[in-house]
């Protein structure tokens, strides 16, 4: 009888001992994962506690292989690019990528789809061991950052910036006056396309290629630059803006053309505009207006029919233009 009491006994001991030693390696386990994931947090704190102090970023790209210059989540922009290689280098956190707001980035500018920029600023705040030679490592080659600079608490790129430089390239063939027939063509008339573009391809009975513009050329081109000066109400020239909108009041500084220059042997202009601000579109939309009243498709009246309060429907200039 006794040696069954023991045994019994002995059974209920190891069973006691078991159910300990479980229940040691059960709070010895829940212990280390509370410590992982204290570890895990005390990093994340120490990688966001970070000092972030204000900077500006100068960069240039070349814009054929992006969506412009604002960041747009799920296509192609210069920001997105910029912001990666930030995030790479581990100027920004993962956090930060994914919310500007929290390093209060801002960009002097936008650029459309297609459009290069020598000299963009950005503001944002990044940690003082900030470099630029990093942050190119993991830039593709269309992208460049020129310089960063300490900048004070208060700056804005974007309500610091008085004035933006803008210029648009392109070949002088597309200012060449429009052949009168065509211009007396009935408006209801369908344009064979096929006629259209082999009548383009010549222009004074050589190809196109070889057009070259005249002093009273470039003359009445200047001329006509200079009416888009001024403070004026240029609804007309961008998307989704009424005419009574304070934001179509736009201050235009100059426009005038800069430079003409051969390459390939084909004549490129540059138009240069220097304005306060620009709404989307605008800057390509007055190139259009430029380029009819230069072809003689319409006339300088039009000037002022597009800075009134009517509705005018302007073309928009290309960002990119391919030659073949």
């Amino acid at each position: 009888m006794s040696v069954e009491v023991n045994a019994v006994k002995n059974d209920a001991d190891n069973i006691l001992q078991t159910n300990k030693r479980q229940m040691i390696n059960e709070d010895n386990e829940v212990a280390a994962k509370a410590q992982k994931v204290e570890a895990t947090e005390d990093l994340i704190e120490r990688k966001n506690s970070v000092k972030r102090r204000p900077f500006v970023i100068m960069l240039g790209y070349l814009g054929r292989n992006y969506f412009g210059m604002q960041i747009n989540r799920g296509t192609k922009t210069i920001e997105e690019s910029l912001l990666s290689a930030l995030l790479k280098a581990n100027f920004i956190t993962k956090e930060q990528f994914e919310d500007v707001r929290e390093i209060k980035f801002q960009r002097a500018a936008r650029t459309d789809k297609g459009v290069s920029a020598v000299r963009q600023i950005v503001s944002l705040k990044l940690p003082d061991n900030v470099n630029k030679e990093e942050i190119n490592e993991h830039l593709p080659k269309d992208i460049r950052v020129f310089g960063i600079k300490r900048v004070t608490k208060s700056f804005n790129s974007k309500n610091k910036c008085d004035a933006r430089t803008y210029r648009y390239i392109l070949p002088t063939f597309a200012l060449a006056p429009e052949d009168p027939n065509f211009l007396q063509t009935d408006s209801d008339e369908e344009i064979d396309e096929e006629k259209r573009l082999s009548q383009l391809s010549v222009i004074n009975g050589k190809p196109y290629t070889e057009f070259r513009l005249t002093p009273e050329m470039v003359e009445k081109l200047n001329e006509t630059l200079k009416l888009l000066e001024g403070t004026h109400n240029f609804h007309n020239f961008t998307s989704k803006t009424k005419p009574l909108d304070p934001r179509a009041k736009r201050y235009i500084i100059h426009f005038r053309c800069t430079e003409i220059f051969t390459t390939n042997d084909m004549e490129f202009a540059v138009l240069e505009v220097k304005g306060q601000s620009f709404m989307l579109h605008q800057i390509r939309k007055m190139v259009s207006l430029v380029i009819g009243i230069c072809r003689n498709i319409v006339t300088n009246d039009i000037v002022k029919d597009a800075f009134s309060l009517e509705k005018i429907d302007i073309p928009t200039a290309p960002g990119t233009l391919w030659i073949l």
